[in-house]
């Protein structure tokens, strides 16, 4: 069985060998490191050894590489590069300016305000690249747990995080739930019953999402039965879309509706009791000792800050 290459050469002599293989010259490497020259042959020798050939052969007077010292000068150099490489993103990794930021948006979740964000940080720190993925609650779930993804933004039930011990969240809004309609009879309503809803026929998420269980627990905590769909889609805005056109009645965030009320003739209302969420960023706790996360979550606080998120989602761009 081969040693392994820690045990066979230690780092010292590495060094000794490129100053070297630089100077091709044992009295200048010397002096250069600081030893006597005595004590730099015997290194070499070792290491020479060690390796079962020559690295260095003398041509005339002048102090030449031979093929394996070549061979060896292009190996330790070409370790030395992708330790200098670590170190630099190592380095980068510690500068909340630069680097890599990736986010998981739930679909459920308009992405107008995190878009606008993301693209006025940009142009404020240029060296930080942000990658944003919009997939099911599943996956975005799948891949924080997994390490693919720095932050979530996803939509939780009070005291969620509670069962998951090495998470933490930032709420961006407390939203709720609206029924979309197209009732006459229910204008000037304050708020819809689930019994008085259930009446109607409903476009909804599929039952695995999870809007459709939040609405399915509520209900339930009612004793009142899953509203009838006619029609399943896995994003609001389709949900939006088929409703206004159809006539059917939907349950969509308070605040994807105040995004969207002009695009269509849908009126809204509120439950009783109300069906509440909380949209919120969702990280390991570890990610917030990496400098570029911290502050990006700083930056957006000071962003909603300035303005709020929801009279962001009004005047969005």
């Amino acid at each position: 069985m081969k040693e392994h290459p820690n045990k066979m050469i230690s780092s010292r002599a590495f060094s000794y060998f490129l100053q070297l293989a630089d100077t091709l010259n044992y009295t200048k490497t010397a002096h250069l490191l600081g030893i006597s020259q005595p004590a730099l042959t015997q290194q070499i020798k070792k290491l020479e050894v060690k390796l079962g050939s020559p690295l260095f052969q003398t041509v005339g007077k002048q102090l030449c590489l031979t093929e394996a010292g070549v061979i060896m000068k292009e190996a330790i150099e070409s370790i030395y590069d992708t330790l200098v490489e670590a170190s630099e993103k190592i380095h980068d990794e510690n500068l909340s300016t630069r680097g890599k930021i990736t986010i998981g948006i739930s679909a459920s979740v308009e992405d107008c305000v995190f878009t606008d964000f993301i693209t006025d940080y940009f142009k404020q720190f240029p060296d930080v690249a942000v990658t944003l993925f919009m997939v099911g609650r599943k996956e975005v779930w799948e891949y924080l747990e997994k390490n693919k993804i720095d932050i979530a933004i996803l939509y939780l039930p009070d005291g969620v995080l509670n069962k998951w011990k090495g998470y933490e969240s930032v709420r961006i809004i407390k939203d709720e739930l609206l029924f979309l309609h197209h009732d006459e009879n229910l204008e000037g309503k304050k708020t819809i019953t689930y019994h008085e809803a259930q009446a109607f026929p409903w476009v909804t998420y599929p039952k695995s999402y999870f809007v459709s269980q939040v609405i399915q627990t509520a209900f339930e905590s009612q004793e009142v039965g899953r509203p009838e769909s006619v029609a399943n889609f896995t994003k609001p805005n389709q949900m939006f879309r088929f409703s206004n056109e159809t006539g059917t009645n939907t349950a969509l965030p308070r605040s994807f509706f105040q995004a969207h009320e002009k695009e269509g003739e849908l009126r809204a209302i509120p439950f009783e009791p109300p069906i509440a969420m909380e949209l919120a960023f969702v990280y390991r706790k570890e990610k917030l000792n990496v400098p570029r996360i911290s502050h990006f979550l700083n930056v957006f606080d000071k962003y909603i800050t300035d303005e709020d998120y929801i009279s962001r989602l009004k005047n969005k761009k």
